[in-house]
């Protein structure tokens, strides 16, 4: 991009937008923005690494509703967590690997499954990503409480404020998110680590931290073996939210640097290693310490239950270095940040998935559009939006959130893995089907080594996944889960109507040797109300195009404002002629239609270009006060067969704020040497003339014409 052209897209920019989301990007420079591994660490891990703040605790919050003796089932149950991982992992290595396109769990069901398992994950992936952000920062929010309780009653205002800061740092662009996100991710990972080994060399030395819960006893009730069993798979299901994220390098390879394959397999390995790492010294010390934290505050024997709880982040920090040390802020203040940022995953993850169902035709073309900062800008205000709307609705309450979560991300988990099965599978009936001495060619039995182990590993995946789905399923369909399950097959279903009006759109204007080329004779109308400027330079526009015939049409409500009107036009010796139709309803776009439909059964098949004249204005409530008419008559007769509309734009002199010019020539004086007024330049909020001899006024932008 050249530098003129550049500082031309940057003086077209509004400011306001300049200064929120920076200068604009050329589009050649994507590959500057694309991702090292150290920078994709925080981009896309952000997610997966945080969850370890909230798995564990809402592991052991569950566990603790059947009582304290309910928490020696909390290290099988994280070692379980932590197998599902590592084959999680591993299997996503594995489909990286199969499809770097970008399309993740999408792309392996629609082009394994077909369509319908295709949409099923992408709106499991879409309903998760929504729910990643909703939980993420209300877990953030969460732990800033803990920290400063007095913001308790403000929870919900600085949820939607952190969405919002998080929404403008992304529209900004890959790499300024980049940046700003890898410090926090970086020292989360560094204190929590910290902070874990200094837990266990107390633990070896003798000195073992306690937690300032470790004194509440817990109020339950008995339970039945029944109920003794579904508490443990609940705890299970609640610590599986510890494995949201995996599949977010899956679906955003192509934003890595090349190779794109490795660099994400890398960091895909080194953020399942990290999070395991975190995940278990973090359970483990939490247990060692005694924290005991309750779905009810109240039901801690002791505790003020009017005072928010603290989080189990908190009270391990502050049982490892003390409560109100340096350090115990330093964790608290980086594991928040880090919480708020995981939602920066999902806000990598919905548009790059939003692109491509919109270039597969699932979702609106707007999704597949890349703002001026080359970032899928639509997608990203939608996620915005829509997780805001599910935070209001819950009240920022991370324990109802977290219902609702990781239901989605299982269901794309399962029919992806079930994909990938059927993606080896055929693979190797390929190879089976080659002829005896290409199958048994040492090339040959390398490749089919490779499909067998990928089968292998992928069928670990989906048995063990969907071996969850139906623990998570049973376990928090009664706690809200039940509306995921209704949110998925409704935007299914929206999907797939969306693709079919797609089809049936492409089908509608497919080319073909029927088309007929049989417009005869070539006609302008040129509305008028009043005769005034802009009328004027619709005449002129039209008499430059030489049309076959030119002749202005005026509506008439009131004889009285007809015969005003032809009076004036007699007396300005307008160069075309006026014709006056009569709407004694007061209808406006009618008349035209019925006047063009007589007139192309009177004269043929003529093409009808109707110029309006349309006001372009500087400032927001301007467009209320203007150009409405215009606007109406435009669309009805753009339903019209045969006509064509071309807007006429007029700069009225606000519109100096954004073009930095002023419409005070004349129509027609350009053309013919007669302008004088200068140009004016605009500097800062000074209007500044240009020195020298003046030059000519440019009135007018071109025509706009719309055709139906």
């Amino acid at each position: 991009m050249t530098n003129e052209s550049r500082e031309q897209s940057v003086d077209e920019t509004p400011i306001a937008k300049r200064l929120i989301l920076g200068d604009p990007l050329a589009s050649t420079d994507s590959d500057e923005h694309l991702l090292p591994k150290k920078m994709a660490l925080p981009i896309f891990a952000s997610d997966a690494l945080s969850s370890v703040a909230y798995a564990p605790q809402e592991l052991l919050l569950i566990l603790l509703t059947g009582g304290l003796a309910f928490l020696a089932f909390a290290p099988w149950i994280a070692a379980a967590v932590i197998v599902l991982l590592i084959v999680v992992v591993i299997s996503y290595r594995q489909l990286i690997k199969a499809y770097p396109s970008g399309g993740g769990d999408y792309e392996v069901a629609r082009k394994n499954l077909g369509e319908v398992p295709g949409v099923i994950v992408a709106s499991a992936l879409l309903v998760d990503y929504v729910l990643t952000v909703a939980v993420s920062v209300a877990s953030g929010v969460d732990n800033i409480i803990s920290a400063l309780p007095g913001l308790n009653p403000w929870r919900v205002e600085l949820a939607v404020g952190f969405v919002i800061l998080i929404i403008i740092v992304n529209l900004r662009g890959v790499r300024e998110a980049s940046r700003a996100f890898a410090i926090p991710t970086y020292v989360f990972i560094g204190s929590v680590g910290l902070m874990i080994l200094v837990g266990l060399f107390q633990i070896v030395t003798g000195n073992p931290p306690v937690a300032s819960s470790a004194q509440y006893e817990v109020q339950t009730e008995s339970l039945t073996q029944a109920a003794v069993i579904l508490l443990v798979l609940r705890a299970f299901s609640s610590g599986c939210s510890a494995l949201t994220g995996v599949e977010a390098v899956s679906n955003g390879v192509q934003a890595f640097r090349k190779p794109k394959v490795r660099n994400a397999q890398t960091t895909l390995a080194m953020m399942g290693g990290i999070a395991i790492l975190l995940f278990a010294g973090l359970t483990a010390i939490a247990l060692v310490s005694g924290v005991h934290y309750a779905e009810n505050p109240c039901d801690l024997i002791g505790f003020d239950c009017s005072n928010p709880q603290p989080s189990l982040m908190a009270q391990v920090s502050s049982a490892v270095f003390g409560m109100n040390s340096i350090p115990f802020f330093v964790i608290q203040a980086a594991t928040a940040v880090v919480l708020l940022l995981a939602a920066n995953t999902a806000f990598n993850g919905f548009p790059l998935l939003g692109s491509v169902l919109a270039r597969d035709g699932y979702a609106p073309k707007a999704l597949n559009t890349r703002g001026d900062r080359l970032v899928y800008s639509n997608g990203m205000i939608i996620l915005g939006l829509v997780a805001i709307g599910v935070l209001v609705v819950y009240q920022a309450n991370l324990t109802n959130l977290i219902q609702l979560y990781i239901i989605g991300v299982f269901v794309s988990f399962t029919i992806g893995q079930i994909g990938m099965i059927r993606h080896w599978m055929r693979g190797i009936r390929g190879i089976r089907e080659l002829p005896a001495d290409e199958r048994r060619a040492a090339s040959a039995r390398t490749e089919l080594f490779g499909l067998r182990k990928g089968l292998v590993i992928n069928s670990l995946g989906a048995t063990m996944t969907a071996s969850v789905l139906v623990i998570v399923t049973i376990t928090k369909f009664t706690h809200g889960a039940w509306l995921v399950f209704l949110a998925i097959p409704i935007l299914s279903f929206l999907m797939v109507g969306v693709h079919r009006y797609y089809r049936d759109v492409e089908h509608e204007i497919e080319m073909d040797d029927q088309t007929h080329f049989g417009s005869t004779g070539d006609v302008a109308l040129i509305l008028v109300n009043r005769l005034q400027k802009p009328v004027v330079k619709a005449v002129d526009y039209a008499l430059a195009a030489k049309h076959d015939k030119t002749f202005a049409v005026h509506v008439s409500v009131t004889k009285e404002d007809a015969a005003a009107l032809e009076e004036e036009w007699r007396q300005h010796r307008m160069p075309i002629p006026l014709k006056i139709i009569e709407s004694p309803y007061r209808m406006y776009a009618s008349p035209i239609a019925d006047f063009v439909k007589k007139y192309r059964e009177e004269h043929g098949s003529s093409v009808v270009t109707v110029y309006l004249p349309q006001y372009i204005v500087g400032h927001w409530w301007e467009s209320i006060l203007h150009n409405r008419r215009a606007r109406r008559i435009a669309q009805q007769l753009m339903l019209v067969h045969g006509v064509s509309i071309t807007l006429v734009p007029w700069l009225l002199d606000s519109s100096e704020l954004i073009y930095g010019r002023r419409s005070r020539a004349l129509p027609g004086d350009d053309r013919a040497g007669r302008a004088t007024a200068p140009q004016v330049h605009r500097v800062g909020r000074r209007a500044v003339r240009p020195a020298g001899p003046p030059e000519k006024a440019d009135a007018s932008e071109p025509p706009v014409t719309t055709k139906p």
